[in-house]
């Protein structure tokens, strides 16, 4: 019983870090500042992740889009910016 407990837990500990840090390949970067309310991907100022923005253009917010195209969109590889 011990052993499934440790490693149920190691299971969710391992589960919920890699929900919580998107990993994205290499033709995507992060872009601040671009997404509507509800639309960020993953966490941004108040809250813990994706869908949880609650204003449009927010510079703490980001989505990722294609490498290259962020800044032609109005947005900012930097939160804040």
């Amino acid at each position: 019983m011990n052993k499934q407990l440790i490693a149920a837990a190691a299971f969710t500990a391992v589960l919920g870090a890699t929900l919580a840090s998107p990993v994205f390949a290499a033709d995507k970067e992060k872009c601040y500042g671009i997404a509507k309310a509800g639309q960020n991907d993953c966490k941004g100022n108040n809250h813990a992740c994706a869908g949880q923005g609650t204003k449009d253009m927010d510079k703490g917010e980001f989505k990722a889009v294609p490498a290259g195209t962020c800044q032609q969109m109005g947005g900012s590889l930097q939160p804040g910016m």
